[in-house]
């Protein structure tokens, strides 16, 4: 399987605007507003992650918008590294 040894990251995950029951999986302090896969890319590089893009995917619960996914490596729980990549993304923002 391709994805063996890697996490998958859904914008939906880290997405303030989005509800627990629509995917987001860390707190709404902790998200960030509508972060993009480039965004979500730049941070897991910034971070050491070793990211890989796949822009063509859907999130299941949102079958209909391909806004894609990143892969990263799997070195610790997905929150974790869920929560670092939203405050790599308020940094860039900033």
């Amino acid at each position: 399987m391709k994805d063996r040894g890697k996490l998958v990251i859904w914008p939906a995950y880290i997405d303030k605007t989005k509800s627990r029951k629509d995917g987001r999986i860390v707190s709404r302090k902790t998200s960030v507003e509508s972060p993009t896969i480039t965004e979500i890319n730049q941070a897991a590089t910034k971070l050491g992650l070793n990211p890989e893009v796949e822009a063509d995917k859907a999130y299941p619960k949102s079958w209909w918008d391909t806004k894609g996914r990143v892969l990263i490596d799997n070195t610790a729980p997905k929150t974790h590294h869920c929560r670092r990549i939203c405050s790599a993304i308020k940094e860039m923002r900033s």
